[in-house]
């Protein structure tokens, strides 16, 4: 065990670093910056939260004794009326839940075109550029629905962008440094929202109930059987989520200089 007593270190990195179960006491993170970190089962105390940004999947959260989920959750669904239609119960609900989703890319690819397409492939705050936020989706939807739902072992096109966090897998691409264009990526993006909307018409209820068939190729997402739930609900979260965090992109980028 490494013990850090009246240490200096600041603007250190920590990158891929496991601090389970670590020990902070008398420590000052004024400034610090978390991302794709693991906080389950963090407790704080004698804390001072001020101006603080918290974004991510948050479960069971007290503050002071309060429970703040469901306070969150209550004020995000008032904030964006369509967001309680992604979590569909049923068939119909999913195909709505997609009809929402199309509608608001629409919109979001629509400002998009509007812009210097440099500025597409730009990273803010060290997130994905709106290019690869959409080479993400393609990706998303290449796991989730052509591997896990249809079956294809191996779905992925040379420009599919896996999640940071996910380790290199044989046969799944990843290519950081390919430009493509707008263009490009949208007539990817066209071929598997297309896919997502057909395996939707044709859902049922009873389907809705079942599981998946096991891929047995290796891959992502494991050779195994999904809830056919879980597999949608993985596609809606990616597609509402990451046009979330493309929209506030485009935000900062349109009110940076120039």
């Amino acid at each position: 065990m490494t013990d850090f007593t009246h240490q200096n270190l600041s603007g250190a990195r920590f990158e891929y670093v496991y601090l389970t179960g670590a020990d902070f006491h008398g420590v000052d993170l004024t400034g610090a910056r978390f991302r794709l970190v693991d906080l389950t089962r963090v407790t704080i105390r004698g804390a001072d939260l001020v101006d603080v940004d918290i974004s991510g999947q948050i479960d069971n959260v007290r503050i002071n004794g309060v429970d703040v989920v469901p306070l969150v959750e209550a004020e995000l669904d008032r904030r964006y009326p369509d967001r309680a239609k992604m979590r569909p119960g049923d068939a119909a609900g999913y195909r709505e839940a997609w009809d929402v989703l199309e509608r608001l890319w629409q919109q979001t690819v629509a400002r998009a075109r509007e812009m210097d397409p440099d500025l597409l492939h730009r990273r803010v705050n060290g997130e994905w550029s709106f290019i690869e936020t959409l080479r993400h989706l393609v990706f998303a939807t290449d796991a989730w629905v052509n591997r896990a739902i249809l079956g294809q072992p191996c779905p992925w096109d040379p420009l599919d962008l896996p999640a940071d966090e996910l380790p290199d897998v044989p046969g799944v691409p990843r290519d950081r440094d390919v430009r493509p264009s707008l263009d490009q990526v949208l007539a990817l993006r066209a071929d598997r929202m297309a896919t997502v909307r057909d395996v939707l018409a044709s859902l049922t209820d009873e389907q809705l109930a079942g599981m998946t068939q096991p891929v047995t190729e290796p891959g992502f997402p494991e050779p195994e059987s999904f809830p056919v739930p879980r597999c949608l609900r993985a596609i809606l979260n990616e597609e509402w989520q990451h046009r979330l965090y493309a929209e506030r992109d485009l935000d900062a980028l349109e009110r940076q200089p120039g």
